[in-house]
């Protein structure tokens, strides 16, 4: 077990009494190992992607006030690109590693079993139309070279979401750290939750726009996060 309580209250930036809160009721995934407690890294990395906790919108302002990982950065970093029709998950991932930049230390193929791997454990699509694909741990080496590409699905696909909606908008990510994983994954789950930003994706929205909004989403995290504290 990697994290202690001290790690969930500098990932999400809460106070202990709120981990102890969610420990309580149960919401957090976590172990009673010789009296304290302890959290397994790739089972927090799946209780943000799957919503079992809802991330409030003061969390996630003063998450973001106090996280230097950028989303319009990353996105500038991976792209936006179209994908041809694919018939299935492998198949949309593999088109999808042609066409955006991947970690130069990795064979394409290398990480299309990464992805496929991390599909197996458990579907990464989150609902309403969004699936965020990435390995279970991160394989960047250069904080530089971490990205998110959005890949627009020419037709959308089936990818095991418990909404039953079939997925159009992919974020292939790709971090340096476990700490900048949680926290970017966390900021992702959170935008694809707001209504206008789902418009954006579902209209096929050209880069610059949607970098814009994201741009424009950060500063009022920003605004509010200083607020909050």
């Amino acid at each position: 077990m990697e994290l202690k309580i001290k790690d969930i209250v500098n990932l999400f930036q809460v106070s202990e009494k709120t981990v102890y809160r969610w420990i309580k009721d149960q919401k957090i995934p976590c172990y009673r190992i010789n009296h304290q407690y302890r959290f397994n890294r790739a089972e927090i990395n799946e209780w943000i992607l799957s919503n079992k906790i809802e991330l409030s919108p003061s969390l996630i302002n003063l998450a973001a006030s106090q996280s230097s990982e950028i989303l319009s950065k990353l996105i500038e970093n991976g792209g936006i690109i179209s994908l041809d029709a694919a018939e299935n998950v492998k198949d949309v991932l593999r088109i999808a590693l042609e066409k955006i930049n991947t970690p130069r230390n990795l064979s394409k193929e290398e990480i299309l079993n990464a992805l496929l791997s991390r599909e197996e454990l458990m579907p990464t699509a989150i609902g309403n139309g969004i699936a965020i694909p990435h390995p279970r741990t991160p394989i960047v080496t250069d904080v530089n070279n971490a990205s998110i590409s959005i890949c627009y699905l020419a037709k959308p696909l089936e990818f095991g979401a418990l909404d039953k909606q079939p997925v159009h908008t992919l974020f292939v990510l790709f971090t340096a750290s476990p700490k900048m994983h949680l926290n970017v994954l966390s900021k992702l789950s959170y935008l694809c939750q707001d209504k206008a930003f789902l418009e954006i994706l579902k209209d096929h929205i050209e880069k610059d726009a949607l970098l814009e909004y994201v741009r424009t989403k950060e500063l009022e995290w920003q605004k509010k996060g200083n607020l909050i504290q």
